[in-house]
């Protein structure tokens, strides 16, 4: 991709200028690095349109750092229209997310998966909600919360070594961060979503101060609350695209669908941090942070599949008989991350200094109820056109079907707790060496002990022999408008209705426990992990060049429970399979950076990493499917499975513009032993839950050889202040990055993949571009965020991979502040109506399409 709007031209341009006139104004303008300002520099107090304290402070947050790390800080946090940290970050260089619902939820790290990225908060681990994954939610902290955010590419040895894409440190703010002995911040917001027609809200404040003898004691209380209605229009396409008869050789997919999903998404965060400092020797601080995410959301179906008949047939359309399905899910979820972090920094005699540090974290994924009624007419009920020479496509039912037709199949009611727990602490002693200048070493410890679980309860019930229940009794017609006047959404179920029709009904329904009991209990876990870490690193300054070496050992221990599941098991089944594994890592690394002058820094490093297997992986379920044909298919977890391990090679140079910028190149490579794939042995023979098999297929989580990833990255920061007023308010942020990468090995299965092998979520061409004004109290800023296609799901052959397509959207924000204290603002979220669209090996081969629509919203704070 190539940025070519205006304003990336116009940084050309002014990026030009500004190396032409570098020699003669750096000096005057910018100090060398060893006056840059150290990290306790007090800030300019925040302010909607006051964006350049933050930017400056990220500009030296990166420059100061020994290691490749960006950072974002609360005047670039709040600047757009971010609904949370992940949307925050996504401007970030090599930075990009996985969105849910045309939100951000997890960060991808130079196309790295979300599963190999540590989060912190304040320094400390965060636990995953989710209990399929390490990946954290992101979308659970509301970006008003935060006051900074450092993404780091290389690792040092005082940080943990399960980030083999890096890692994010959230920052919450401390009264000790502001100039102002006593500070008091309120925002409020109201919007207006196109698609749904409905009106978000929130409201954030912030108080704190610094008070006591010597104004020692800090303390500052953060409240959020968010409520957004949100509205996606869904085109569900097909799971496989097939050649209906041999004779014509026609391209067919295998069904056609309309999604409409209504929600309301709930944010409500709230930050305790309190300090004291008694002396210059000693701070001592507790962070306390709370945060909820609640969706309550309605997903109404309406599907035509089961095809045959086919006939008049062209290249592009033609007819067919088929089913005809009508579905409505009501899913509600509740998550929560509470947490508490104490600890202190002490300077103890000839310069050393202690970190001490300790923290109770816990997040908790509730489903209270996940629940889907499915009616559906007879095989070929249907009558239907197709014409497939547009995408999206078009299914056209061309016959009266009655909604008696439409027959009770199936409801099922499905509830889960998934919980993470983490206590943790760490200690770290810095000592001055005295040769060099500024050097020291650096020494500690850390111990987490994680504790993981996951409790699903899914039951399943059918219509009992010699009932009727049909969509009659339920339905009704809703809005039937979709995309516009494209489509026409039929019949809908009211969800209230059918459990009323059921409730009144004693013996209507029958539960299928065979269909109950796999989906119950093979995702059921316990899984703990203590982590047990000692590092060494050395800071040696000489001149112009600074070397960081380092070695972290990590020993952990993991101990698993899960279910074997055979046609004997029952629901309420308790954990009787067990696993064990205990391995010991040595992390060496060196970090090295050379100021060449004031204003270019060349920076290199070579780290290693590990990326632990995610918890379903380690569990040591087993699940017995004798009903599948050819074969039993056995599927199980594999808690001997070998972590990922990686190599790191990082190279950059970066030039620090006269005022306020940055241009920076660089380049990366990674090499990865163990790859995770799901894969099936085919035809194989064992013993499996206490079963003895001579012929079965096996499916599970296995390694496979090595991948590798490398890219570049390119980004441009700068105010144009050398202009004449009043274009000197002008400036732009333009960053992209291109990254490829492949694993290599077997995967096993129907057809085995043999060779190079994609990676999951490694997006080719990401980038940004900024283009903002600020003068006289007017602040606008134009940004557009742009993601390549990535692979999301694995094909038994690479035509039968699945990938999320190519994605950019474009946020804008204006604000006026018509006095110190008040601040009035608007915003335009995905002005593009960027979709959500997935598809099989080639673009046409619609898998799904999902549009949102643009947003806005408008609101004003206030700064004391």
């Amino acid at each position: 991709m190539t940025f070519r709007s205006n304003g990336a031209l116009l940084a050309g341009v002014a990026v030009a200028s500004l190396l032409a006139q570098a020699p003669a104004i750096a000096a005057a303008q910018t100090p060398p690095p060893a006056q840059a300002a150290p990290e306790t520099e007090e800030p300019a107090d925040i302010v909607v349109t006051g964006t350049a304290a933050g930017e400056r402070r990220a500009i030296e947050e990166k420059r100061r750092s020994n290691n490749f790390v960006e950072a974002l800080y609360a005047n670039d946090v709040g600047k757009l229209p971010d609904q949370n940290v992940a949307e925050a970050v996504r401007r970030l260089p090599g930075v990009t997310v996985a969105n849910d619902q045309g939100e951000g939820r997890y960060v991808v790290i130079r196309g790295i998966n979300p599963n190999l990225i540590n989060v912190t908060l304040n320094g400390m681990t965060l636990p995953a909600p989710e209990p399929d994954g390490r990946q954290v939610k992101l979308d659970d902290i509301p970006s008003a919360l935060i006051n900074a955010v450092v993404v780091t590419k290389s690792l040092t040895a005082d940080q943990d070594a399960n980030a083999i894409g890096g890692a994010v440190d959230i920052r919450t703010l401390s009264a000790f961060d502001r100039k102002a002995p006593f500070f008091l911040d309120a925002r409020a917001a109201l919007g207006w979503s196109k698609l749904n027609d409905g009106h978000p809200y929130e409201a954030d404040a912030q108080i704190g101060g610094r008070f006591g003898p010597e104004q020692q004691f800090g303390a500052v209380f953060s409240l959020n609350h968010s409520e957004r209605p949100i509205e996606s229009e869904n085109f569900q396409g097909a799971t496989s695209w097939r050649v209906p008869t041999a004779a014509n050789g026609f391209v067919v997919p295998d069904g056609y669908g309309l999604r409409d999903y209504n929600l309301t998404r709930k944010r409500t965060g709230a930050v305790l941090n309190l300090d004291w400092r008694p002396s210059d020797t000693t701070k001592l601080y507790l962070r306390g942070t709370y945060s909820t995410f609640d969706d309550n959301e309605v997903r109404d179906q309406n599907i035509i599949d089961n095809q045959s008949g086919f006939a008049n047939q062209t290249a592009t359309s033609g007819t067919f008989v088929g089913r005809g399905i009508v579905r409505v899910r009501l899913r509600n979820e509740k998550d929560n991350t509470k947490g508490v972090t104490g600890g202190g920094s002490f300077t103890l005699g000839g310069g050393a200094k202690l970190e001490l540090a300790a923290g109770y974290t816990r997040a908790e994924k509730r489903d209270p109820l996940r629940s889907e009624y499915t009616f559906r007419t007879g095989g070929s009920a249907l009558q239907v056109r197709y014409d497939v020479s547009d995408t999206p496509y078009v299914f056209t039912q061309t016959n009266s079907v009655a909604q008696t037709a439409y027959g009770f199949n199936a409801v099922n009611y499905d509830r889960r707790l998934a919980v993470e727990t983490l206590v943790q602490g760490r200690a770290d002693l810095t000592v001055p060496l005295s040769f060099g200048s500024d050097s020291s070493l650096k020494l500690g410890g850390k111990f987490l002990d994680r504790h993981k679980t996951n409790n699903r309860d899914f039951t399943t019930y059918t219509l009992t022999t010699g009932r009727t229940f049909n969509l009659a009794s339920v339905s009704y017609l809703g809005d039937t408008s979709f995309y516009g006047n494209d489509y026409t959404f039929g019949s809908r179920i009211n969800y209230a209705t059918a459990q009323a029709y059921v409730a009144a009904n004693p013996g209507l329904l029958t539960l299928n426990t065979a269909s109950s009991l796999n989906n119950s209990l093979a995702n059921d876990y316990d899984v703990s992990e203590q982590i047990a870490a000692g590092y060494a690193m050395a800071t040696l300054t000489f001149d112009k060049l600074t070397l960081v070496p380092g070695v972290r050992v990590e020993h952990t221990r993991d101990r698993s429970k899960a279910k074997l599941i055979t046609a004997a098991s029952t629901l309420d089944q308790g954990y009787n399979a067990f696993g064990a594994k205990d391995y010991t890592d040595v992390f060496p690394g060196l970090n090295a950076r050379f100021d060449a002058t004031r204003n270019l820094v060349v920076r290199a490093a070579a780290t290693t990493a590990i990326g632990r297997p995610n918890y379903p992986d380690l569990s040591p379920y087993v699940s017995v499917d004798l009903t599948t044909s050819p074969r039993p298919t056995v599927t199980l977890g594999n808690p001997d499975i070998t972590p990922y391990k990686a190599i790191n090679l990082d190279a950059a140079i970066e030039y620090y513009l006269p005022g306020q910028g940055v241009i920076s190149f660089g380049a990366f490579y990674k090499k990865i032993d163990n790859p995770i794939y799901t894969q099936t042995q085919i035809n194989t023979a064992g013993t499996y839950a206490g079963q003895t098999f001579s012929a079965v297929d096996v499916v599970k989580p296995l390694n496979i050889d090595v991948a590798y990833v490398r890219g570049l990255e390119a980004n441009i920061q700068t105010r144009f202040t050398f202009l004449p007023a009043p274009f000197d308010g002008l400036g732009v942020a333009v960053n992209y990055s291109r990254v490829t990468g492949h694993g290599s090995g077997t995967v096993l299965g129907a057809t085995p993949r043999t060779g190079d092998i994609p990676l999951f979520q490694q997006s080719r061409d990401t980038g940004s571009a900024q283009v903002f004004y600020e003068k006289y109290g007017v602040a606008v800023r134009a940004a557009y965020s742009y993601r390549s296609a990535y692979l999301d799901t694995l094909g038994a052959t690479a035509a039968l991979d699945q990938y999320t397509d190519k994605n950019g959207q474009l946020d804008v924000n204006v604000s006026y502040q018509v006095a110190p204290q008040l601040t009035f603002f608007g915003s335009a979220s995905n002005l593009t109506d960027a979709p959500w669209r997935r598809y099989i090996g080639i673009k046409t081969h619609l898998v799904e399409r999902e549009q949102y629509g643009p947003s806005f919203r408008w609101g004003a704070q206030l700064h004391f």
